[in-house]
């Protein structure tokens, strides 16, 4: 049996069609490997963003040069 789904539902994307047990097992599976951050993280991921922003980042060629490392 074949059943066509008309790209008006599908907005032009590819659609893969599995069993509810086995798509809620996958939920299950991604929910547990999904990374949460705590409040601390966040704050520190906040900081490290504003900084870039500012260009006040060192690449890793200038981190190594600090720490004395040679290529």
């Amino acid at each position: 049996m074949t059943i066509t789904i008309p790209q008006r539902l599908t907005q032009g994307k590819e659609l893969i069609v599995i069993p509810r047990e086995e798509y809620e097992d996958l939920v299950e599976l991604r929910k547990m490997y999904e990374f949460k951050a705590s409040d601390s993280q966040k704050k520190a991921l906040n900081q490290a963003r504003k900084r870039r922003s500012k260009g006040k980042v060192l690449t890793l060629r200038e981190l190594k040069n600090k720490l004395g490392f040679t290529d």
